[in-house]
């Protein structure tokens, strides 16, 4: 469900299992073009299309699943979990594959906890054109169940996920990898934006690598107010990582460019929310997220104006 980069790149690696049967809902030009050539993926690994599945835009069509690849951005979670309702059935699974840590709660009041496992992703993808998808790195998945505990859920998706190759991890503890990850969203995604840069000249600009520790270090208090534990030691190791990737355009930078929708409150805004709730504040996470708000806004203007 969301047949973007992450939603194509994994998808593509599920179809390429033959017992599996896969649906990719999507729309406008991307799905069209997938319609006529099937899914392309331009990897690093090796090229590969996907043209036995079926491609849509009404879940309808696809009727009732195993399990979902829940793969939207976090401000259509909502919609697209309404969406969703004629592909589920009592148990099936939905594996949520956003960006942001409260993704899972809110897909639980459609569906309940106990069939939704959020997910963190670690790969480099990008959609170089409609139908088709760019893989540059990673790929990676780390997921689990609220409650910590495998289940079968996890092992099920552990199984899919296995036979398919895709490297992964079922953890007791999903809700700090997600905050971890959170460190670099809320910084990279921000500052590339408003900098107009990527990964490789944020870490090597002395002020842009300050501003992205000083960030970090918000959502470190952020993570802290809501009882997960992250190590000072994550802010380096973050940084560290960061001068591994080159020049990596984050998600928001990439989404900029295409004159999408930005997920600043999933990344900046739920930091100032969280600390807001405990008398506490986030002075850099408030300028990004009404700035990128206000960018954001301007977008949606210029499209409605043609």
């Amino acid at each position: 469900m969301g047949t973007g980069a992450v939603g194509a790149y994994f998808g593509a690696r599920l179809a390429a299992i033959a017992a599996n049967d896969l649906a990719f809902v999507a729309r406008g030009a991307h799905l069209e073009a997938m319609r006529k050539q099937g899914l392309v993926v331009k990897s690093y690994e090796g090229d590969r299309v996907v043209a036995n599945a079926l491609y849509t835009d009404t879940p309808a069509q696809v009727g009732p699943v195993d399990l979902v690849l829940f793969c939207v951005k976090s401000y259509d979670t909502e919609a697209a979990a309404q969406a969703i309702a004629p592909m589920m059935r009592p148990n099936t699974i939905l594996l949520s594959l956003q960006n942001g840590v409260d993704n899972g709660d809110r897909l639980a009041r459609f569906y309940g906890h106990e069939r939704i496992l959020p997910a963190v992703v670690y790969v480099g993808s990008a959609l170089a054109g409609p139908g088709v998808v760019e893989h540059t790195s990673g790929g990676r998945v780390i997921f689990g169940s609220r409650d910590g505990k495998e289940n079968t859920a996890t092992r099920m998706v552990a199984q899919a996920l296995a036979a398919a190759q895709i490297p992964h991890e079922v953890t007791p503890h999903i809700a700090q990898v997600q905050w971890r990850k959170l460190l670099w969203n809320a910084a990279f995604c921000a500052i590339s934006v408003l900098a107009h840069a990527d990964t490789r000249e944020i870490v090597e600009s002395a002020t842009l690598n300050q501003l992205a520790v000083d960030c970090m270090h918000e959502v470190r208090d952020a993570a802290a107010a809501v009882g997960i534990a992250l190590a000072p030691a994550a802010i380096d190791e973050t940084m560290a990582f960061s001068r591994t990737v080159g020049h990596f355009k984050p998600s928001m930078l990439q989404d900029l460019a295409a004159g999408k929708r930005l997920e600043y409150q999933a990344f900046n805004g739920i930091v100032v929310e969280t600390l807001t709730q405990v008398g506490k504040t986030a002075p850099i996470n408030q300028v990004f997220c009404q700035t990128l708000a206000f960018l954001d806004q301007r977008m949606r203007e210029r499209r409605k104006g043609g």
